[in-house]
């Protein structure tokens, strides 16, 4: 890990930052002592959004079937109860 002051900071700011840029931690100290540490940012990965399938989704839910009209009014009929 390098080693930098806050007066280097200050005044020599593109050095340091070409460590951390290369992926190096840099250590500033304060009157000799530890008072900070920069580290390289991990960059951020983007999700991808995917698209459902809807297709697939209605296949595997069902099937082949096909329905024409009076099929869907007989079953509208059945789920409302006014089927004879």
């Amino acid at each position: 890990m390098k080693t930098a002051t806050v007066r280097d900071l200050r005044n020599h700011f593109p050095r340091v930052a070409l460590w951390i840029a290369q992926g190096e931690p840099v250590e500033i100290t304060k009157s000799g002592k530890p008072f900070a540490r920069l580290l390289p940012a991990v960059p951020e990965r983007t999700r991808r959004f995917k698209m459902p399938d809807i297709m697939a989704r209605l296949k595997q839910t069902f099937g082949d079937s096909t329905y024409d009209a009076t099929d869907v009014a007989r079953g509208l009929a059945a789920s409302r109860g006014d089927l004879s």
